[in-house]
């Protein structure tokens, strides 16, 4: 009999960037919409080369805190506001999500600041990687999550105010790395 072989691992991607975006996916909340602005970033490697086929999904509350699901504790929101957004990277490694800006939220510690949850996709992982992209302009004080965050990283986690909204790069590993979420 022969030398036994380990079986390679699989890995997501890149396929998830051809397959799963919908046209209007990136578009959270239709162009126009009052108050709208995008978020936009880059996603690198531990190498700090470019991702173009990564995915971004995005899943946030209403501007009133509150999310359009049944699971809701506070009862369902009656907004029609969609909450979830999904964009691939392009050749450069750049996503972009049209969005409001969500409401706080509750939480078993106090009150959640306002936060997009981000899942990232891309090839060379095993499972989507989860962070949070808080806002540099909003009150982030007194959030349990950002606050067990060391101090020298929470910058990885809020977003960069621009001319058209907000600015969140991902990091996937090395130095700068994105604080990312055990789920």
């Amino acid at each position: 009999m022969g030398e036994l072989l380990t079986t390679p691992s699989q890995t997501v991607g890149p396929y998830l960037s051809i397959g799963l975006p919908w046209e209007d996916g990136p578009f959270v909340v239709p162009e126009g919409t009052e108050g709208a602005f995008w978020i936009r970033g880059t996603v690198t490697d531990g190498a700090g080369e470019v991702v173009p086929d990564a995915m971004i999904e995005t899943w946030q509350a209403d501007p009133q805190g509150g999310f359009d699901h049944p699971d809701d504790p506070r009862g369902r929101s009656e907004s029609g506001f969609r909450a979830f957004g999904r964009c691939p990277t392009d050749e450069n490694g750049e996503y972009r999500v049209l969005t409001l800006l969500p409401g706080v939220l509750p939480g078993e510690q106090g009150q959640q600041a306002r936060h997009i949850d981000v899942s990232v996709f891309a090839r060379g992982l095993l499972n989507r990687v989860v962070t949070r992209i808080y806002f540099e302009d909003q009150d982030n004080s007194g959030d349990a999550v950002l606050a067990s965050v060391p101090a020298e990283r929470r910058d990885t986690l809020v977003a960069k105010k621009t001319e058209d909204g907000y600015r969140f790069d991902v990091r996937l590993q090395g130095e700068g790395e994105t604080v990312f979420f055990a789920f």
